[in-house]
């Protein structure tokens, strides 16, 4: 059980690193898993906790970042790490320009921007920990079956830590400690402030480093201790694409985990991605090789899959979605998409409506239980409740320099191949034949045609292909006499109309 926590004084979320080994132009915190930049994983875990303030120490591309964390929280203090380097230093600018008004008291936790798995639920253990065994550090560690590269932890016999051996310093029994510093810390503010002005940079790096406040915390008569995780993934950083792929691997197993156990069925967990943004209604059936981003959010007894792609789409419920890549659309409920379907953004499908399969739909709003079968696009369009168009037909909304609306009424039923040259009305209960161009407005209830009487050009193959495959059985049919006649009789569709 987590325990419960007022809030520290202040969270300080180190944010300033370059992160080379990206090799990237963007920003190593501003790399995004599970629908998020890991520095916005690691805000919300902080703000989670209720801290008086927060604060961000940038530096590597200071603006872009900056401008980031803007738009993620406005509250939270950005702060410029100066030319001194290391960790120490990065938590004395941030203690500086947190005590500019009145200094903290209290506790102060430290963690960073590049450690996405990193929860709520732990920080506040670290904080409740903390003040209950009324620490002067805290520092929070995990098990490693292999801590080859981590600074160990020493202990003293009472349990409390002695201090941190980087594995190059360790003796080989040291090497044989399985605990390790994650270098998320708990701190008592005053504690804090006058270590920092002791710790030089007077080491092989000529860095401030924050792990020389415990040694000086102790010496001063403090006690550090330590939370111990076994999840390591909650204090795993992300320095190079192959770890951060790791933590999105991590991440969105356990996102889709919950997802199960909250009630939801997802087929194969190994082929299916949710974003941490995404929300999923008890009863949701996720099929194979699914992916849900941003936004998405999907209503009880809805079927999406499979190899769908949805980003800010909203599915109601008892819908199905299936081989479908959409974004910013909202599907009604018991309406079906797909199969092989492109939903850009602004199509709005009805309830019990239909968009089928080959279809592209942008900008266009479709009423209640309408249907868009097959083989078409409509965009920039409005369509009325119970109409039914044919296969092939599209809305030719660009004229080459602006995008025209096409509107068409409720009850409508449009023949093969129709196309409707926006801006154009069709009324209530209008129908169109197979092949017609819609320049002009129709009235309700009216046919619009405009098809050309039919011309035969007999024996134009013989004539104009000699030679070949057609001439051939032309010339045997010319022979024989045999010609069929076209039954004048329209086959039904399923809705019992000519499509």
């Amino acid at each position: 059980m987590i325990p419960e926590t007022t809030g520290p004084a202040a969270v300080i979320v180190l944010a300033a690193g370059a992160g080379t080994r990206m090799k990237s132009r963007t920003p190593k915190i501003l790399h995004g898993i599970g629908g998020r930049s890991m520095v916005a994983h690691a805000l919300l875990a902080a703000r989670s906790i209720n801290p008086g303030r927060l604060a961000v120490v940038v530096r590597h591309e200071r603006d872009l970042v900056a401008r980031h964390l803007n738009e993620l929280d406005p509250e939270a203090l950005i702060v410029d790490q100066d030319e001194i380097p290391g960790t120490g230093r990065a938590v004395e600018v941030a203690l500086n320009a947190l005590d500019a008004g009145e200094k903290l008291t209290g506790t102060v936790v430290v963690t960073y921007g590049d450690v996405p798995l990193l929860t709520g639920g732990l920080l506040a253990e670290l904080v409740a920990t903390h003040e209950r065994e009324g620490n002067a550090v805290t520092v929070l560690t995990a098990l490693l079956e292999d801590a080859t590269g981590y600074g160990r932890i020493l202990r003293h016999d009472d349990e409390s830590v002695t201090g941190i051996r980087e594995h190059k310093d360790a003796t080989e029994t040291e090497r044989l400690i399985r605990e390790v510093n994650s270098g998320i810390y708990a701190f008592d503010a005053a504690v804090l402030r006058d270590a920092l002005l002791h710790v030089t940079t007077d080491n092989s790096q000529g860095e401030k480093y924050l792990t020389d406040v415990l040694g000086l915390a102790r010496q001063a008569g403090g006690r550090v201790a330590a939370v111990v995780t076994e999840d390591r993934w909650q204090v795993e950083g992300a320095n190079d694409r192959v770890q951060l792929a790791a933590l999105g691997a991590e991440l969105n197993r356990r996102t889709v985990e919950a997802w199960m156990r909250s009630g939801v069925t997802v087929v194969d967990p190994a082929t299916t991605w949710i974003d941490s943004t995404v929300t999923l209604d008890e009863d949701v059936r996720i099929l194979p090789n699914t992916q849900l981003h941003g936004s998405t959010a999907v209503a009880r007894d809805a079927v999406v899959g499979p190899d769908t792609t949805l980003t800010d789409v909203r599915i109601g419920e008892g819908a199905t979605v299936t081989r479908t890549h959409g974004s910013g659309a909202v599907i009604g409920a018991g309406a079906a998409v797909g199969p092989f379907t492109y939903l850009r953004p602004g199509t709005v499908l009805g309830d019990t409506g239909k968009i089928g399969a080959f279809y592209e739909t942008k900008n266009v709003t479709i009423g209640r239980g309408s249907k868009l079968s097959h083989l078409g696009y409509a965009g920039d369009a409005e369509i009325g409740e119970d109409t039914n168009i044919g296969c092939g037909n599209i809305t030719a909304n660009y004229d080459g320099e602006k995008k025209h609306r096409t509107v068409i009424g409720s009850g409508v039923r449009t023949g093969s191949n129709t196309v409707f040259v926006a801006p154009v009305t069709v009324g209530d209960g209008a129908y169109s034949g197979a092949g017609a161009v819609i320049r002009k407005d129709v009235p309700a209830g009216a046919l619009a045609v405009s098809v050309a009487a039919q011309r035969n050009s007999e024996g134009w193959v013989i004539a104009h292909r000699p030679g070949t495959r057609s001439a051939e059985l032309a010339s045997a049919a010319d022979s024989t006499g045999a010609t069929e006649a076209s039954s004048p009789t329209p086959a039904p569709t399923e809705e019992g109309t000519q499509s």
